[in-house]
């Protein structure tokens, strides 16, 4: 038999619909963390889609009664991301992204603060790059007549801004 064949025919493997709809945890013990900080994602998006519905012109008319609709959307979305981190298929995924984030080498805050100011750094030095870069040609074209400045050359403002005129 082959390997399709065995995994459509394993218990508990239904499609989302019929999955939905289950109150029991799938796998409960594995992947823990990214299932929990998945959950946490998927239920604040969940709210705020429920706050923006209650904020729409669809629901303005029903007064007090729109938060009533808001916290059973609320409440909806929450199941919803309840049952999607317990969904076998995205489950196991979420548990392997578990196991390959404990594989990764983290840096200690030594390195990262490093790391960052030297991200900072090339950052900043290619601005003033790209600045004085665009600076030059600019003043060249000026000078050759290719570009044309309505009011006054960059050359004469960049002098004018350092007081050199």
């Amino acid at each position: 038999m082959s390997s399709m064949a065995k995994q459509k025919q394993e218990p508990g493997r239904g499609g989302f619909w019929l999955e939905l709809f289950q109150f029991g945890l799938y796998k409960p013990n594995q992947g823990r963390i990214v299932r929990q900080v998945t959950f946490l994602t998927v239920a604040l998006l969940g709210c705020l889609v429920a706050w923006e519905v209650k904020r729409s012109a669809f629901l303005s008319d029903l007064g007090a009664g729109g938060y009533l609709v808001m916290v059973a959307l609320a409440a909806l979305m929450a199941w919803f991301a309840y049952r999607v981190v317990n969904y076998s298929v995205f489950a196991d995924f979420l548990i392997a992204v578990e196991a390959e984030m404990n594989k990764v080498s983290w840096p200690t805050r030594n390195e990262l603060w490093n790391a960052s100011l030297v991200v900072i750094f090339v950052i900043f030095s290619m601005a003033a790059f790209l600045f004085l870069f665009d600076a030059v040609w600019t003043v060249v074209f000026e000078a050759i007549g290719i570009r044309y400045s309505e009011n006054e050359s960059f050359f004469v403002m960049i002098l004018r801004f350092f007081g050199w005129r």
